[in-house]
């Protein structure tokens, strides 16, 4: 949840508003104009006009036939500049040129990526006497109509942005309240092919009246012209806007953070009932490429979004781009997922503990299934082909359409998913199946951390799925240059039959001198089928080395903690939490008093320290960060081993810092946990100031 410190752009703002009205995500309303107060061209669509008539009836206009069939039949795929630009400098006529050109020349535009979009900020603060918009000429020298005929020439399509408002959500130019019948129309002049409709200063005006009214503007132009109802989800489109609009977007902003994306995926994932061929859930645009996760996370935004039936639109800038952003937004079998015909999202089979499994049926009766790991820790899911939806069959092909691999199963489809990651299938009930090899599931005990100087012993398993031998089985396991990592028991097995295992015991111990922290181990399984055909698998495990605070008092941000989960943005060390990039904070600061050292967060957030029964104490001066202005409410926990040992009850932003300890002695681990004191998660800015273990 965007807190008020950073009220510079369009998703802030939306945010605060929702803290204050306590509605879904947002609500940016207030109380509508009197019509003396409206702006000039208030009512400028056609007198006669249905939505014209419903509003001087103060009633919603009835639902008139879609716009032009044909239109997004399957979920649109494109550019959109916000993401990576905002309203910067880098968002200008070269940089929409440059997408087209990028689209072509890389593969995109084949993959079918077709729409280049502008988003808020490309026009003048004014209209001009005749109330027509007016391109910002530092930013479009050459105008709008130059930019569209440029993209339609490369045969690309071109969309622009606006807001149901009386002006734009950077307020920067005019929204098109009051004015959707001439902005429509400029549109279509300029030979744009997918509008942006968003929901800032919306003076109070009922939204499926304003929506309605721009649908039947843009249905008066005779364009046909993709129309994006960006709402955020506040009055439920889903439910009402297919007979609107094209797409409508379920949520709030996507920020390009880890947290930002999941907790959208689980917003939108409910909705696949509303979803179909002309008429779309948005769960928002990509942030893939865009720097703020790792390349295993942008791989599973994408799955998400493809599994979803999601619009699929591009939200870094191409021109920086790096190769591993392209191998991603092109992987053309995954974009088969999001554009497959039968325009079906996918359901969630299963979601305990963070282990997700997604079906999505497909045209030819295939089943995309997505095994999808929400956790920091490698997890084991699985599933089935029945399960997924397939008939009963003798076994099943399985692509998996990252590695770009076939093998077959007897029915079960399983696998250890890395940390954030995506395993992300092709399923068919074929009669061939026995031409692929079996499918090997690889998976391994959870390592502990690893205290530097000590030994942890772990297992590996190798199991068969398939319903024919996998041959000469060997299993490998590595951890970092140095580290000792040797087999108990055996690592390869000649003939490895259906259903039977490899289990393989292991001890682990770091380098001598090892520094604290995160490494990684890789287990490596190699085996062939009884074709000839060799599979190699690697499985990448995450470990951390850690080591017992010194004798004496330590501060929590001078130590290396074990995990570290957020609401908002990173957990910084003696700042407060800021934004949602790393080191954007502030000192951290309650009730006027500055601290030096401390643990800035916002709920809910848990940070684990190792503290290998050798700490007696944790003692910090607990509160809400002032750069939250006097709000949010949170409470602090310190829990040793599982147990709670401590708590602040409730406090807020108006409150002073609050002094709270915890007898920690014997334990293993300590976690610090901050939660929302039950008002919502908006301004929970929770410091841990002072924060100190004694040992």
């Amino acid at each position: 949840m965007r807190p008020h410190t950073l009220l510079t752009t369009r998703r802030a703002r939306r945010r605060v508003v929702a803290a204050l009205s306590a509605a879904l995500l947002c609500s940016a309303g207030v109380t509508a104009l009197p019509a003396a107060a409206r702006p000039a061209g208030a009512a400028d669509g056609p007198a006669d006009s249905p939505s014209a008539a419903a509003a001087s009836a103060g009633t919603v206009a009835s639902a008139a036939p879609r716009l032009p069939d044909g239109l997004a039949r399957t979920p649109p795929m494109g550019f959109n500049n916000w993401n990576s630009t905002h309203c910067g400098a880098d968002f200008n006529e070269a940089m929409i040129k440059g997408i087209a050109d990028i689209f072509v020349t890389k593969g995109l535009k084949a993959a079918g990526y077709e729409y280049v979009n502008l988003d808020d900020c490309w026009a003048k603060k004014d209209r001009d006497a005749n109330g027509k918009l007016v391109p910002d000429t530092t930013r479009f020298p050459n105008g709008i109509k130059a930019v569209a005929d440029y993209v339609h020439s490369k045969g690309l399509k071109f969309g622009i942005y606006t807001s149901a408002g009386t002006t734009t959500c950077a307020q920067a130019m005019p929204g098109a309240l009051g004015h959707e019948y001439s902005d429509a129309q400029q549109f279509a002049d300029w030979g744009v092919d997918y509008l942006k409709y968003d929901n800032c200063n919306n003076q109070g005006v009922d939204a499926k009246k304003r929506y309605i009214t721009m649908r039947d503007a843009l249905k008066a132009t005779g364009r046909p012209i993709v129309y994006s109802i960006c709402e955020w989800g506040e009055n439920k489109p889903w439910e009402w806007a297919a007979d609107v609009g094209h797409l409508w977007r379920t949520t709030g902003d996507i920020s390009d953070v880890w947290d930002s994306m999941v907790s959208i995926f689980k917003a939108n994932a409910p909705l696949a009932p509303y979803a179909g061929p002309g008429h779309w859930n948005d769960p928002d645009m990509l942030e893939v490429g865009n720097g703020g996760m790792t390349d295993t996370e942008y791989r599973s935004h994408f799955s998400l979004w493809s599994m979803m039936a999601a619009p699929l639109l591009i939200g870094a800038d191409l021109r920086k781009a790096s190769q591993a952003t392209f191998d991603i937004l092109d992987n053309r079998e995954v974009v088969a997922l999001d554009q497959d015909p039968l325009g079906k999202q996918a359901q969630v089979l299963k979601s305990e503990g963070g282990r997700w499994v997604l079906s999505k049926p497909l045209a030819n009766g295939d089943r995309a299934v997505a095994l999808f790991n929400e956790t920091d820790r490698p997890q084991h899911i699985t599933t089935t082909a029945q399960e997924a939806g397939l008939p009963q069959a003798s076994g099943y092909r399985l692509r998996d359409l990252w590695k770009d691999e076939n093998t077959h199963t007897a029915g079960e489809i399983a696998g250890t998913v890395p940390a954030h990651g995506t395993l992300l299938y092709r399923v068919a009930a074929d009669r061939h199946w026995a031409q692929y090899p079996p499918a090997l599931d690889t998976a391994a005990d959870g390592v502990a951390p690893i205290e530097v100087g000590k030994e942890v012993r772990t297992a590996t398993l190798t199991r068969n799925l398939g319903r024919t031998p996998a041959l000469d089985v060997k299993v490998d396991f590595k951890g970092p240059q140095g580290w000792r990592v040797e087999p108990v028991t055996s690592t390869s097995i000649q003939v490895l039959p259906p259903g039977k295992e490899l289990a393989t015991a292991w001890k682990i111990s770091p380098l001598a001198g090892t520094r604290p922290g995160p490494y990684e181990l890789t287990l490596t399984t190699d085996y062939r089928s009884t074709r000839g055909q060799r599979v190699t698998l690697t499985l990448p495990f995450a470990v951390t080395a850690v080591q017992a605070p010194p004798a004496g008092t330590s501060y929590a941000s001078d130590l290396t903690w074990l995990s570290a989960t957020n609401g908002y943005g990173p957990v910084e060390k003696d700042t407060s939490v800021g934004g949602q990039r790393p080191g954007d904070g502030t000192p951290i600061t309650i009730g006027g008093v500055p601290y030096a050292k401390g643990l800035g967060t916002h709920a809910p957030s848990e940070i684990t320290y190792y503290t290998g029964g050798k700490c007696s104490a944790f003692s910090a001066q607990v509160g809400v960060d002032d750069e939250t202005g006097d709000q949010g409410t949170v409470t602090f926990e310190v829990w040793a081993d599982g147990r709670k040992v401590a708590e602040s009850g409730k406090l807020a932003g108006t409150d002073p810092a609050k002094a709270i300890s915890a007898a920690v002695t014997g334990a293993g681990t300590v976690r610090l946990v901050v939660q929302d004191a039950g008002d919502g998660f908006f301004y929970d800015h929770g410091d841990w100031a002072d924060a100190k273990f004694t040992c």
